[in-house]
């Protein structure tokens, strides 16, 4: 099984960055630290994606960081990502592995404690697991959990736990004590007036990259 070994995984979403761009929102986060990044543009044609993956994938390697794919397992292998990311109601996680081979990364978005006790029992390397906190982009997924749940799938599961879902330097902490392993964010970083700032302040409460 793949090994996780970040803390922090963040999630693209363009929209969140109209004037500075997706790209240079990533350069000055990756270049901050960031040691895994989602590539979360569900919009896109399957070409565009495959283009813009392609660029994303050249930023991650020259700084040494993961990059997965959600939901597109042919867009992950086309670009020779380190894996995918899959939505609750995406296809098995069996399935994933069994076209993604053993080495690649396997993450699952996941909404209660029962559901990653699912993903844990199909196979994922790790979860996703919110909204802990009320965020815009979160809200049709309903009201935020709190970090009541973290602590619930904690007791149930081995594998690493993301909290996501309004998730800032601020409240990091308390995801962290109630079990998380480490946080998903998208306008924590992206929306941020300085991606690089804000992403090296995560990182120095999450202790470091990885």
């Amino acid at each position: 099984m793949a090994r996780v070994d970040f803390r922090l995984y963040l999630v693209t979403d363009r929209r969140q960055v109209p004037e500075r761009g997706l790209l240079e929102s990533l350069e000055a986060a990756l270049a901050a630290g960031v040691p895994a990044v989602q590539l979360r543009e569900k919009d896109l044609t399957g070409r565009e994606l495959y283009r813009l993956a392609i660029e994303v994938r050249e930023l991650t390697r020259r700084h040494g960081a993961r990059l997965l794919v959600n939901d597109r397992l042919d867009v992950a292998l086309a670009v020779e990502a380190d894996g995918a990311h899959l939505p609750s109601d995406s296809f098995p996680v069996a399935e994933a592995r069994r076209l993604l081979g053993p080495d690649r990364l396997i993450g699952v978005s996941t909404h209660s404690a029962v559901e990653a006790v699912e993903a844990q029992a199909e196979g994922a390397d790790f979860v996703v697991l919110g909204p802990i906190y009320d965020t815009p982009s979160k809200r049709p997924f309903g009201s935020p959990l709190g970090p009541g749940v973290l602590r619930a799938a904690r007791a149930e599961i081995a594998i690493p736990i993301f909290a996501i879902g309004g998730v800032t330097a601020a409240n990091a902490p308390e995801v962290l004590a109630a079990g998380a392993d480490g946080v998903a964010v998208i306008s924590a970083i992206l929306a941020a007036p300085d991606p690089k700032e804000a992403a090296r302040a995560l990182l120095a409460v999450l202790g470091g990259a990885r």
